[in-house]
């Protein structure tokens, strides 16, 4: 009788074996998957958001006299990041919740809007748009595309921060700045214990 049970336990060892390996499979496909229509559909948008701009863009250059600005709303297309030595080019929308930074860079909120006088903080994913930040160096170029204008900074310096540190966001001066901020290190697994900035000024 124990002989008995000892067979056939053992024979559901490798079933059990075999629909784990089969359950694996399926859960790593259905997470590449998942990772890669995330991908994809930030791309497109990333499109989307791009020629949003242009239109913006064209709208002001055939106004002929200045318009009150409208508030503006979390998920709006602010303007674009271009850094061209490291082919970054990403939109930016106002707000840093799960979903703008999904999909591009984020405006964060209190700090002055691209394209205003004071410090401008902007956030991104160090997984995704904002990844070649890790190659940036000082004195590198930083462009600010908005719907008024084409805005040029250089990078004055760069410094691994708390999480909880908002300094690096304060209007330090009444010149126009430029704040990115992303997670680091940046191939770390899972939420990352620090933060990475890069200041520039206008120029």
């Amino acid at each position: 009788m124990n002989t008995t049970k000892k067979v056939v336990f053992s024979s559901r060892i490798p079933r059990f074996l075999r629909w784990s390996q089969r359950l694996l499979f399926m859960i790593g496909i259905l997470a590449l998957g998942y990772v890669g229509f995330t991908l994809l559909d930030a791309r497109i948008y990333q499109v989307s958001a791009k020629r949003s701009l242009e239109t913006q863009i064209h709208r002001e250059e055939e106004r002929h006299e200045p318009q009150a600005k409208s508030a503006v709303k979390t998920g709006d297309v602010l303007g674009r990041v271009d850094i061209p030595r490291l082919g970054i080019s990403v939109a930016v929308l106002e707000g840093t919740g799960s979903r703008m930074l999904r999909l591009g860079a984020g405006h964060i909120e209190g700090t002055a809007l691209p394209g205003e006088a004071g410090n401008i903080g902007i956030a991104g994913h160090r997984d995704t748009f904002f990844r070649g930040l890790k190659d940036i160096r000082m004195n590198d170029e930083i462009q600010l595309q908005t719907a008024t204008g084409l805005f040029h900074y250089e990078v004055d310096w760069l410094e691994v921060v708390e999480p909880d540190d908002t300094t690096v966001l304060e209007p330090s001066t009444p010149q126009s700045t430029l704040t990115l901020v992303t997670c680091y290190p940046f191939y770390f697994v899972g939420s990352a214990p620090k933060r990475f900035v890069v200041r520039a000024h206008k120029y």
